[in-house]
């Protein structure tokens, strides 16, 4: 699996940080324009990660994470990038892959974690671990690292609120039309700003709406536990 551009890893598991992360995944997103090579992005969660530490206690919840982190280096390739992007998320980065590929391999990844069997004290083993991923694809569900992740995100809060220990893909999402809510000043700037950035302001309205649905921890619904 590979570690790109002078990465700094994680000390508990050996994937690259979140804060990397965010330089990785921009460079990879530059590489790509104008090539509209694929890029597949998948989100992954630990399923009921915090009953895990509560029943065997935070150093075997420690095990799981590295086991886990194990896995994800060995099934999905030398060409992806692992990131371990929260306390029990996962973010893969797949270069050239398309999505069925990289949703295949990611079915091989929860499958293999799944039937892992982890020893730990009293004679007793950790099984039944589970996973959720939510997967998300350059150039077709975005162009955007901003849209690329909310897409993935939202995948795997369809799989946590369906049942978990499923991949979702992402999907083209029904829109709301703007309306009155917005001053005209407002939208004059939003226009200025898209054309500036060379977006959409729709696509900027979604990212803004997502900044506050995370700054209020509304995102977090149905993905702890």
């Amino acid at each position: 699996m590979s570690n790109l551009y002078g990465s700094q890893t994680d000390n508990l598991t050996g994937l690259i940080t979140r804060s990397s992360f965010q330089d990785v995944i921009e460079e990879i997103l530059e590489k790509a324009k104008g090539t509209d090579n694929p890029i597949a992005l998948a989100f992954i969660d630990l399923d009921h990660f915090l009953a895990i530490n509560e029943k065997y206690g935070h150093a075997n919840g420690d095990i799981v994470l590295q086991e886990v982190s194990k896995r994800i280096t060995q099934i999905c390739g030398e060409n992806a990038i692992g990131v371990r992007y929260g306390g029990d998320e996962f973010i893969v980065i797949f270069p050239d892959t398309e999505r069925e590929q990289a949703f295949l391999t990611l079915e091989k990844l929860r499958l293999e974690i799944n039937q892992m069997v982890l020893p730990i004290e009293n004679k007793e083993s950790i099984t039944g671990i589970t996973i959720s991923c939510g997967l998300s694809c350059y150039p077709m569900d975005g162009r955007l690292k901003s849209e690329l992740m909310r897409k993935a995100d939202q995948a795997l809060y369809r799989a946590k609120l369906t049942g978990r220990s499923k991949i979702r893909l992402a999907y083209d999402e029904k829109m709301a039309p703007k309306t009155s809510h917005y001053t005209q000043t407002q939208l004059e700037r939003l226009s200025k700003l898209a054309v500036e950035r060379e977006v959409g302001e729709a696509e900027l309205l979604r990212e803004a709406l997502d900044a506050l649905l995370a700054k209020y921890g509304v995102n977090t619904i149905e993905r702890r536990g």
